[in-house]
């Protein structure tokens, strides 16, 4: 090997150990950067003359820099229920303000002046929109990043919920006398989420008989302006000698036990109108309506409870999303809805993503095609709220790194120094 050779060589190890410190730098640099992952450099020997036997077999080094960008870092708590991060596999699917997709682990998440969840590199949050069944509002779940939305929180609102379902427990007296009557008044919601009463009447007919009707809807507010117009009564009830629910049945003499119905129609708010069934109780059961004799005989009537699935008009109280993506939203009225879904994409190859400024990566003919998945489902990782991924960057390797690093630098260094000694030598011996 030539004194320029072993100078060459000198060269390409001090280039070799800069990018290898150039590499730790950056790490070191983005210990604190959430879902970074970090690099390191791989060196390879250079031959400039294969196959030689006398001119040495190498006369230099290589360096490839590699990302672990599937490494896991440490999930982390966070403060805030959008800060989102992925224990395990896939990358959220995010947009910039140019609607360019890209892809990350960097789940900071929080809403913007317009309600769109972005991190703060400014990559939007993508997914799909979900009824409120939970089932993907277009009717498919979405196989591409192309028919994926923003979520936004904006514009939910509120929302009300229409009184559909309602269910009395009472025992009616038994030794009540034909004639006697007891009222129950039920609140119902429109579909605006108007509060109205509506009062069920209860009048025993004979012995081991009732009969119910409904009233017309008055406003709860003031108890006296009707709103609407009832129907679905009056209904017969009929108990055994047990003091059980036997039958009710409607002015026609169908069984309606099950599926007692209040109407209301002509809603002076301007709702829909309304069907509204009520669960009176079970058939030979007494988990609704009972006959027995009333409390130390004063003919009363007994309630236990009346329920309704309805609500007034309330705004977002909190947000939540669940392991498997789902966003939800439950409302002041403490109703709850979900509306999004969150999704992951995968790859055969994450480490060959291309990596890009911002923690966010594309994908490459190396990483393979992204497929779309739901949290959790075919090997992609579950997401978890309120927290956040970590750099993967451990300091103290770095530091060894950087120490070993520096000693080559200088040792590359000194094989300069003694070459330019040996050519002064060279040279003064010619002279």
């Amino acid at each position: 090997m030539s004194l320029n050779s072993a100078l060459n060589a000198a060269v390409l190890g001090l280039s070799a150990q800069s990018t290898s410190l150039s590499v730790i730098s950056g790490n070191i640099a983005n210990s604190e950067t959430t879902g970074y992952k970090d690099s390191t450099t791989a060196f390879s020997s250079l031959v400039t003359n294969p196959g030689s036997s006398t001119q040495g077999n190498s006369n230099g080094v290589t360096t490839t820099t590699l990302t672990n960008i599937s490494t896991q870092g440490l999930i982390e708590a966070d403060t805030s229920a959008t800060s989102l991060a992925i224990s395990g596999d896939g990358y959220f699917v995010v947009t910039d303000a140019s609607g360019d997709t890209f892809y990350t682990r960097a789940g900071d998440f929080s809403s913007d002046s317009e309600g769109n969840l972005v991190n703060s590199s400014g990559y939007y949050l993508m997914g799909y929109e979900l009824d409120d069944d939970g089932n993907p509002a277009s009717g498919t779940v979405p196989t591409s990043t192309a028919a994926l939305s923003t979520i936004n929180i904006e514009n939910l609102t509120g929302t009300a919920e229409a009184t559909t379902e309602a269910s009395i427990v009472a025992n009616l007296p038994a030794d009540a006398d034909v004639g006697d009557d007891f009222s129950v008044d039920v609140e119902v919601f429109d579909s605006l989420g108007t509060s109205h009463t509506v009062t069920y009447t209860y009048t025993k007919t004979a012995a081991n008989e009732w009969e119910v009707d409904y009233s017309d809807p008055v406003l709860t507010s003031d108890g006296a302006t009707v709103t609407g117009t009832s129907s679905g009564g009056p209904l017969t009830i009929t108990f055994n000698s047990d003091g059980e629910l036997e039958s009710i049945e409607d002015s026609g003499g169908t069984d309606v036990t099950d599926n007692a119905t209040l109407s209301v129609t002509g809603w002076t708010t301007g709702a829909s109108d309304s069907t509204i069934v009520t669960d009176f109780g079970t058939a030979g059961g007494s988990d609704g309506l009972q006959q027995y004799a009333s409390d130390e005989e004063d003919g009363d009537m007994t309630l236990y409870s009346v329920d309704q699935d309805g609500s007034n008009y309330s705004e977002i109280a909190e947000i939540d999303i669940s392991n498997d993506g789902v966003v939800s939203v439950t409302y002041e009225n403490g109703v709850s809805e979900p509306v999004y879904q969150v999704v992951l994409a995968d790859f055969t190859n994450a480490d060959g993503l291309t990596a890009y400024s911002d923690t966010v990566y594309r994908e490459s003919n190396t990483s393979g095609s992204y497929v779309l998945k739901t949290p959790g489902d075919g090997g992609t990782g579950t997401i978890a709220s309120y927290s956040l991924e970590s750099s993967t960057v451990d300091s103290t390797t770095e530091f060894s790194r950087m120490i070993v690093a520096q000693q080559a630098y200088s040792a590359a260094a000194q094989v300069i120094s003694t070459t330019s000694d040996m050519y002064d030598t060279l040279i003064s011996s010619v002279n």
